[in-house]
């Protein structure tokens, strides 16, 4: 199958790789052009043959104005693909607009980072059944092999909405990881902290892909001594919690985890000066001054 694709980065570059490895035609537009393949997005277009497949695999901020200047080049008939980090709330309105001029949209939450090139991509995919029908080939190039690694979730929306769920979760793993990292080494009795991650890799009910990835770090940096405790967020830990508040859903874990990623980037908590304050105002307790 042809596919046009927009942005060749770390993903949407792997992704083009796996997918010619598969025996698909990818025809790829970068602003690099050492990896792009045509000079500008009207040769894209040009360049592929009716009815067009093109996927977007761009930053979240630039997608609109890319899929805007895509929908001015292509004809009724052709399906454009966001495969980015867009927010859910944006693929209804965006399927919409495109439907007037005849043009199909399909929104796919795409995970798996720069190991889904050996590994696959795990797939969560928004729109019609026509539509997501016709784009089965290069989503079955994508995913791992096997039965799992793939999901049909629902109408336009529900991809990118099941990928913010998904990041969410994402989030209260890997704190849950990093917190049980941080106890083994406070610990008196354990000696061998990256020895202890290393050896729940296997045989225990905790062993995943992150924790993996984990034992990978402390391969590296047996002490994390290089990096600094600052967690940046992209924004869908945040979505997820918004929804959680407009459906009225407890989300103990995966809200303290977005916390904990504010918290890092305080290098000294305004909150906790509050705190401190009020336990010297009411009962004498000591502070600590700069």
């Amino acid at each position: 199958m042809q596919l046009g694709m927009v942005g060749l980065g770390r993903m949407g570059g792997n992704m083009a790789k796996r997918l010619r490895e598969a025996g698909h035609e990818v025809v790829g537009f970068d602003h690099n052009p050492d990896v792009s393949d045509v000079p500008n997005l009207a040769d894209l277009v040009e360049r592929l043959d009716a009815p067009r497949a093109i996927w977007v695999m761009v930053p979240a901020e630039v997608t609109e104005a890319t899929i805007d200047e895509l929908a001015s080049l292509v004809s009724s008939g052709d399906i454009l693909i966001d495969g980015g980090n867009s927010k859910f709330t944006e693929d209804a309105p965006r399927a919409e607009r495109l439907n007037k001029s005849g043009i199909g949209y399909v929104d796919v939450g795409v995970s798996g980072g720069v190991w889904g090139y050996a590994n696959g991509y795990g797939l969560m995919v928004g729109g019609s059944d026509e539509n997501v029908g016709r784009l089965m080939p290069i989503f079955d190039a994508l995913k791992p092999a096997g039965e799992f690694g793939f999901v049909h979730a629902g109408e336009v929306g529900a991809g990118h909405y099941a990928k913010m769920v998904h990041n969410g979760i994402e989030y209260g793993l890997m704190h849950a990881y990093a917190e049980g990292y941080e106890l083994l080494r406070a610990s008196e009795h354990v000696t061998n902290v990256p020895g202890v991650i290393k050896s729940w890799r296997a045989g225990t009910v905790v062993r995943s892909w992150l924790l993996d990835l984990l034992d990978l770090a402390l391969d590296e940096d047996p002490e994390l001594a290089a990096l600094r405790g600052y967690a940046d967020d992209t924004g869908e830990g945040r979505w997820t919690v918004d929804e959680a508040v407009r459906l009225a859903v407890p989300l103990n874990v995966i809200s303290a985890a977005l916390f904990a990623r504010f918290a890092s980037r305080q290098a000294d908590s305004p909150a906790m000066k509050a705190v401190a304050a009020l336990r010297n105002q009411f009962g004498g307790h000591a502070i600590h001054k700069e």
